[in-house]
């Protein structure tokens, strides 16, 4: 069971705090437990709670009438909305909590059928990327717990690589000879995934070497397939105070490559780039990149 703060559930469900606080004391419709310090604690039933309410809020529903529903009518009106093409946004509602539930097959009834209709790029760029840039601060801070974020972190890496799979690379004269690594240590392997089916799909040729790769491998590497790019993610290894280091010594080792760099301690950050460096601030960047 996960704790959650207020602050939280406002990331999560879209909804303001102090529209949280005016519903518990108006409608009596939420009740956390209180810290010794009195701070709002929730608990994952209340966030289904709210991501429900938010849900039937979206679709026209008022807050006074939700406050009279049972527990199983306002269950029952979420599953008859849900049965309708949900937005993208209710869509990460429900990924959120099938997450919560740990439910594979809701997981799956929802990834598939946005795959069928959008294919699966536009699925991972619309749903994907943004749910688990929602909730991504809330695994940071142990909000969410680990068996939670293993689970559904399996389930969409199991997605990225049958896609992966079914790929058919087709060698054009413009095709290009992406590496692509994340530092030793660092083991947030999904983007990285993504970017090679991205890639990948633009029929480009990938050097995929995954996690945790020593420096003096990514070496071996770079001599032995002299690629055109290399692409690494930079989320929590090395530490902030050395990735401007790692960062200079990639684009000198490595001078014949462009260096194309993401990542939560790259993205938004105070990173000076060389002269064959690339930051890439958003998957689009890389799209946009890897079409030409």
């Amino acid at each position: 069971m996960s704790n959650y703060s207020i602050r939280d559930l406002e990331q999560l469900s879209g909804i303001k705090a102090h529209t949280l606080r005016i519903w518990e004391q108006r409608y009596n419709i939420i009740a956390p437990k209180r810290t010794d310090t009195n701070i709002r604690l929730y608990d994952d039933q209340d966030l289904k709670l709210v991501l429900n309410i938010s849900l039937l809020k979206e679709h026209g529903y008022k807050i006074s009438e939700i406050s009279k529903m049972t527990s199983d009518e306002l269950n029952a009106e979420v599953m008859t909305i849900s049965d309708r093409k949900l937005s993208y946004p209710d869509q990460i509602h429900a990924l959120t909590i099938s997450m919560i539930d740990l439910d594979e097959e809701r997981f799956e009834k929802i990834i598939s059928t946005n795959i069928l209709q959008f294919g699966f790029e536009n699925t991972m760029i619309h749903i994907i990327y943004p749910f688990l840039s929602r909730i991504g601060t809330l695994w940071v801070t142990g909000s969410i717990g680990p068996a939670q974020e293993h689970f559904i972190t399996n389930l969409i890496r199991q997605k990225v690589i049958v896609a992966i799979d079914g790929q058919v690379v087709k060698q054009l004269p413009t095709s290009k000879k992406f590496l692509l690594f994340l530092p030793e240590g660092e083991l947030h392997e999904m983007g990285l995934l993504f970017a090679n089916y991205i890639i990948r799909a633009r029929n480009h040729k990938v050097v995929y070497l995954g996690q945790s790769l020593p420096f003096n491998e990514i070496e071996f590497a770079y001599k032995l397939h002299k690629p055109d790019y290399i692409f690494t993610a930079i989320t929590s290894v090395p530490s902030s105070n050395d990735v401007q280091p790692y960062v200079d010594k990639l684009a000198a080792n490595f001078p014949q490559s462009t260096i194309l760099l993401t990542g939560y301690q790259v993205v938004g950050q105070d990173i000076q780039p060389s002269e064959n460096t690339i930051l890439i601030n958003k998957i689009e960047d890389l799209m946009q990149l890897a079409a030409h």
